[in-house]
């Protein structure tokens, strides 16, 4: 075939880690490093939502024709759990939506899998999305390397500040580490058979292979992005790559954040790219039950995509639990429940959740033709002009806010006490009572600059009741 090969690769990207720390400082905490850990109201979809509105800002949602989720820690095992993601990221109806799960290469099979869709063109843009809340087992050696987070990565043909040269994986049928159906916590074998065998043996053949049918070394690589099950084996592969590990490997954070499975290699990817410049060749290298191998280009796209919202600032924006035993409660590793309040809590409706999908999930409330003011929830008649039925949808999940008031509830049903109650401002118009989430009591106040939040109010009966809460600006 003639023609110039069309340019396919990364047109935007982003991230999320949560605000909550186990590190020192942790009353209990015996491990000298620090991990990202989700909050009671988070799990791997509402990560995964702000990471793909992280990822979308300044981009138009309605050109994205496909959302791929990937993750081992899907909320529903027999739903799609994409599309819970794909609704409240406000993607259009004909989004398809995908799920890949079951394995820590979930996340770079979904993007190999959107560039290929890209490539064949049944798609000109693809929004992956990656995200995990791995349990591991109170004091076992997962519990300091685990860590919570999501990334996304926007794949196209246009504007393509990242683009692809290369890629190739193998399959290895191996049971190192595995979580079967009913299994609250990950297992694994015997570490220097699965180490030997696996991790230290696959990987580097992969990546071997896609450098020499490239015919480039190791010192071609401006910033290579491994994979590892831990800091001590990242060396490991480092040494054994021939890579100098102080110029040229991304800082894998696991005395930071942890290793968050699924979203792992797209999470380092992302906090790459950060500091890449144009010309800079990228090698992204992922591994579990076999090994998937990418080289990328940057190019001067680079800099007009150049995201506040990356892993750096996240890290960086924290707060260190005061007691183990906040976050065992959290997990449900310790049957505590929150004070309740009557009457309790309903089990939610599914057909009262269908039937409210644009106010809830996609946080849509409506916008005056008339007088243009922005009014949440929708309604018939407008707030301060009183036309009757001439609004337009308007999003709010993406706008930034301020408290009006607030009020501590020190009863509310919550395992983060006290219910943070308030009422506030959008910037440019509209008025909302809200549920306030990580934030600081001693320090919310009249004022304070809030964002939007997709978080979990409640599950019951094998149903996660989904919606947006407020919390103050992180950095």
């Amino acid at each position: 075939m003639g023609g110039t090969q069309m340019a396919i690769g990364i047109t935007s990207y982003g991230a999320y880690l949560p605000w909550h720390r186990l590190g020192p400082g942790t009353n209990g905490w015996t491990a000298r490093t620090e991990r990202a850990v989700a909050s009671f109201d988070e799990d791997s979809i509402t990560m995964a939502v702000a990471a793909a509105v992280n990822c979308l800002d300044g981009f138009h949602r309605q050109d994205i024709q496909a959302l791929y989720f990937a993750s081992t820690t899907p909320p529903y095992k027999e739903k799609s759990n994409a599309t819970t993601v794909s609704v409240a990221a406000d993607l259009p109806f004909e989004t398809l939506s995908m799920d890949f799960s079951d394995s820590l290469r979930a996340g770079t099979a979904a993007l190999q899998a959107a560039i290929d869709a890209v490539k064949g063109g049944s798609a000109k843009q693809v929004l992956l999305v990656a995200a995990d809340m791995r349990v591991p087992q109170p004091r076992s050696e997962f519990e300091p390397v685990f860590g919570d987070g999501a990334a996304a990565l926007l794949i196209g043909n246009s504007k393509v500040a990242v683009q692809l040269e290369d890629s190739y994986a193998v399959s290895h049928e191996m049971l190192d580490v595995w979580r079967a159906d009913g299994d609250a916590f990950v297992r694994t074998w015997e570490d220097r058979f699965v180490i030997e065998e696996g991790y230290l043996k696959i990987l580097p053949q992969v990546i071997s292979k896609l450098l020499d049918r490239n015919k480039l070394s190791s010192k071609d690589i401006t910033k290579a992005v491994l994979y590892a099950p831990d800091s001590r084996r990242h060396r490991e592969m480092v040494r054994k790559l021939g890579f100098d590990l102080e110029t040229q490997v991304q800082e894998p954070l696991f005395s930071t954040v942890g290793n968050t499975g699924a979203a792992f290699a797209p999470m380092m990817l992302a906090a790459a790219l950060e500091k890449a410049k144009a010309g800079d060749r990228i090698l992204l290298a992922n591994y579990g039950n076999g090994a998937d191998a990418f080289l990328f280009r940057v190019t001067e796209e680079i800099e007009a995509i150049r995201n506040s919202r990356g892993v750096g600032s996240y890290v960086e924006s924290k707060r260190i639990l005061p007691d183990y035993e906040t976050y065992a409660v959290w997990r449900g590793l310790i049957d505590k429940a929150p004070p309740t309040r009557r009457p309790p809590i309903r089990t939610p409706s599914p057909s009262a959740m269908h039937r409210e999908e644009s106010k809830n999930l996609r946080f849509h409330g409506i916008k005056c033709k008339r007088c243009g003011y922005p009014q949440y929830p929708p309604q018939r008649v407008c707030t301060r002009c009183h036309a009757k039925d001439e609004f337009e949808d308007y999003r709010f999940s993406d706008k930034k806010a301020k408290v009006f008031t607030y009020a501590l509830d020190r009863l509310g049903p919550t395992l983060d006490p006290p219910l943070v109650v308030s009422v506030i401002d959008f910037d440019g118009g509209g008025r909302m009572f809200s549920i306030m989430t990580d934030r600081d009591v001693d320090k919310v106040e009249i004022g304070m600059p809030l964002e939007m939040t997709f978080r979990k109010f409640h599950s019951s009966e094998g149903i996660h009741n989904y919606y947006w809460k407020c919390m103050p600006v992180r950095a």
